[in-house]
Order: C-alpha cells, then sequence, then structure tokens
C-alpha cells in the first residue's frame, strides 16, 4: 500500500495508518511501486556513473507522514527536499575515523551494556549460555546498540531529559540480543564456519545447538521487548523478527537467478539489515518521548544507513580478502545470492549470466565470474547506489540540534563509506 503523499522510500504502510491522517492508499500499487523506485534508482546510478560525479534525486511531496509496522513490503518514493547534506559525501577526508572514536560519546553507555548482555540471556542452560558467550565475545562492533545510545540522547536532549530512561537501556540491550541470534541462524543457513575470524557457533556445537540458542535468545528478547509495555515499540521491533524470516526466504528463492532486479535486492536488504537499525532508531526516539516527525526521521536514519551498509558490505565481498572479511571472499556469489555488484555486472556482460546459470559447476568458473564482476564496473556502480543511499541517511539528521551524539551519527554515515575507498 502507498500514498502518494508521503515522504521517502518508506516501507510498511498500512490502511488504518493512512486513515489517520486522511491520506488515501491503494493496495494494489504495492508492488509497482517497489519496482518503480528500483528502476529510478538503477537509472539514475548509471546517469551517475556516465556523468562521473554522484547524483542526488529529490522529489517535492506534501508533509503527510504517517506510519506502521506492518508488511514492510513497499517502498513510498519520494524524497523530502531540505537543505544540503551535513557532510559532503563525495570529498576526500583528511582522516578517517573508527568507530570507537564515534561511540566515544556513549562509551560508558557501552560498558554497561556489555556487563549485562550475559546476564539478560539467562544462566538456566549452561550451554545456551557458551553458545551465546562465544558469538558476544566473537569482536562484535556493537554498532547497533551504540547507534541506538546515540539516538537516545540525542533526542533526550530535545525532550529535556537529562539522562537516558531504563527503557533506552533495556532497548539497545534488546537489539543487540536479536542481531547476535540472526547472526547464530544466519551462520546455520550459509553453513559458514567463520564468523569474525573465530569458528561459528553451529560449528563448534552443532547444527541443534546453534538453532535452539539462536531461537532462545529470540524468544528472550521478546520477553524483554513485552516487559517495556509500550505498544508501539512492541510492534516495531517485533516486525524485525519476522523480516530476518521474509529476507531469509526472499533471499533462498531468488538463488542463482540473473532476472533478480535491483528493488528486488533492496528489499532483502531491508529485511536482513536495515529494518533492525531503522527500527532501534525509531525506538530509541519514542522512549526520549520527541514528535512523531523525529522518531520517524531517526527511522529514515537508520533504514538508510543499514541498506548503505548492506551493499558496502557487499562490495567488500569481492575487494577484500578472506582474512580481512573472516569469511572466504565472493561467498555469497559462490552460493548463488547475487547483491549489488553483480546485479549491475549483468547488465553490461551476457556471459556473466551464463556461468552463474551454470552455478559454477566448471572449475575456474567462479574466478572467471569474479573477474567479469570486478571489470565491468559492477564495483564503481555499487559504490555509487551506496553513497546515495548514505546522502539520504544524512539528510534524516537535519532535525537534530547539534551536539556530539548528532556529529557521532553522522560520522558513522561516512565511516561507512571510507570502507569502500
Amino acid at each position: 500500500m502507498m500514498s502518494l503523499t508521503c515522504n521517502n522510500l518508506e516501507f510498511g504502510r498500512t490502511r488504518l495508518d493512512f486513515a489517520a491522517c486522511g491520506c488515501s492508499s491503494n493496495a494494489s500499487s504495492n508492488r509497482s511501486s517497489v519496482r518503480n523506485y528500483g528502476k529510478g534508482l538503477l537509472r539514475n546510478v548509471n546517469r551517475v556513473c556516465r556523468a562521473r560525479r554522484v547524483w542526488c534525486f529529490r522529489r517535492d511531496f506534501s508533509r503527510c507522514r504517517v506510519f506502521s509496522t506492518k508488511s514492510p513490503e513497499a517502498f513510498l518514493n519520494g524524497v523530502a527536499a531540505g537543505p544540503p547534506p551535513v557532510l559532503d559525501l563525495t570529498k576526500e577526508r583528511k582522516g578517517s575515523s573508527s568507530l570507537s572514536d564515534m561511540f566515544e560519546a556513549v562509551a560508558e553507555d557501552l560498558v554497561t551494556l556489555n556487563k549485562n548482555l550475559q546476564s539478560i540471556v539467562g544462566s538456566e542452560n549452561p550451554v545456551l549460555m557458551s553458545a551465546a558467550e562465544q558469538i558476544f565475545e566473537a569482536g562484535g562492533k556493537r554498532m547497533r546498540p551504540a547507534l541506538c545510545f546515540l539516538v537516545s540522547r540525542a533526542t533526550a536532549e530535545i525532550a529535556g531529559l537529562m539522562d537516558l530512561t531504563k527503557e533506552h537501556r533495556r532497548l539497545a540491550e534488546i537489539i543487540e540480543m536479536i542481531h547476535t541470534a540472526s547472526l547464530i541462524h544466519d551462520d546455520v543457513i550459509d553453513e559458514s564456519d567463520m564468523r569474525r575470524g573465530k569458528e561459528t557457533v553451529h560449528q563448534l556445537y552443532g547444527t541443534r545447538v546453534a538453532v535452539l540458542a539462536g531461537d532462545f535468545m529470540f524468544a528472550q528478547s521478546s520477553w524483554y521487548l513485552a516487559n517495556l509495555e509500550n505498544l508501539e515499540v512492541i510492534k516495531l521491533i517485533s516486525q524485525v523478527i519476522k523480516d530476518f524470516a521474509s529476507g531469509e526466504i526472499k533471499q533462498a528463492s531468488t538463488l542463482f537467478d540473473c532476472d533478480v532486479e535491483l528493488d528486488e535486492y533492496l528489499i532483502k536488504s531491508y529485511y536482513k539489515t536495515a529494518s533492525l537499525i531503522a527500527a532501534s532508531a525509531k525506538g530509541a526516539a519514542i522512549f526520549s518521548g520527541v514528535g512523531g516527525d523525529i522518531s520517524e526521521q531517526m527511522y529514515q536514519y537508520g533504514k538508510n544507513l543499514g541498506l548503505s551498509f548492506q551493499v558496502v558490505d557487499d562490495i567488500l565481498d569481492f575487494t577484500q580478502s578472506a582474512e580481512q572479511l573472516g569469511k572466504p571472499a565472493a561467498s555469497d556469489l559462490a552460493k548463488g545470492n547475487l547483491t549489488a555488484p553483480v546485479i549491475f555486472a549483468l547488465e553490461k556482460d551476457t556471459k556473466l549470466r551464463d556461468i552463474i546459470e551454470t552455478e559454477f559447476c566448471e572449475t575456474g568458473s567462479l574466478d572467471e565470474a569474479i573477474d567479469i564482476v570486478m571489470n565491468c564496473g559492477g564495483i564503481e556502480r555499487a559504490q555509487e547506489l551506496a553513497r546515495e543511499i548514505a546522502d539520504q541517511a544524512v539528510k534524516s539528521l537535519h532535525c537534530l540540534p547539534p551536539s556530539s551524539f548528532r556529529l557521532a551519527l553522522e560520522e558513522l554515515v561516512n565511516y561507512n563509506l571510507e570502507r569502500i575507498k
């Protein structure tokens, strides 16, 4: 369902939401809006590459904003006009920041979170505890809870709160638990032996224990979520768990499918990556008690940051070594998961389609496919896509007053892009 008056490329709006502000919706426009967005973005990425500049699209829409947490399957067209981006994402920066630098503003919050993570998993089952410890201690950057804390503190200042609430802190813990559970399940589905340079849970304890450990952490996080007693946030985060499954199903149903389109890739990326980041940012703003406009802008920030991160990760899957990735290079392509660089490369080289459709049954065919992606512009066009989406994330931060927390949120966008420079 889609409203032509609503801002940004959004997901999951229902008829009830539009009725609340008098907007009209059309259920039949769901898939066409997704397709139109993807094709429009593809055309503009093409234009970017030809002009050798970053393209930034804008359209003027009315100010109506309506929100829901159901059926995140439709992009809503349009980007609200606004001031120029806070960061010039096209210019070289003099120095690069580390995540620890960006998260310095919430360092104490992260210390508290790390202390609490083990206790909130529970101690009923030593095997599950051991499995959780394996991935909690595998060198994760805690990006999602850090982002949750940054948004919490940035929006708390607007609301006049002197400190974070217990709901803010519990939300960050829930977000990290959900993310960890999803990683455990992802490794089982992908049959991955390594995660962040260490053996995966299912490799150490077996598939049965890994699946149960992931299930348990999803259930435990859901229980803590219910105890927050905020229906809006409960719906928001609960949808994320559904999105994970939807993303896996979409991915499994399009393996080795050379007809997969950019919009389908973006929807799958939203389900698997951006949904949780968007929901955590919006949930943090809700607990700060700010208005709906600001909480929605935080959602848009998280969504576009998450999509940009996924595109960058998919680029790095081709450009980094197995040692840098902590897993085999080009592993997605080898398994038939066609990401942005491959989708763009397929438009340029018909031989790539022939190779992929054989599912790399011939010796050396995977290496040949990788060479085609690297040499026919797939990487460069995916880079432009990542930059454009990142630009939209920055624009969503204009509603926040200047602060160290807003600056860190801006720097996080730039940090992501610096990974592909």
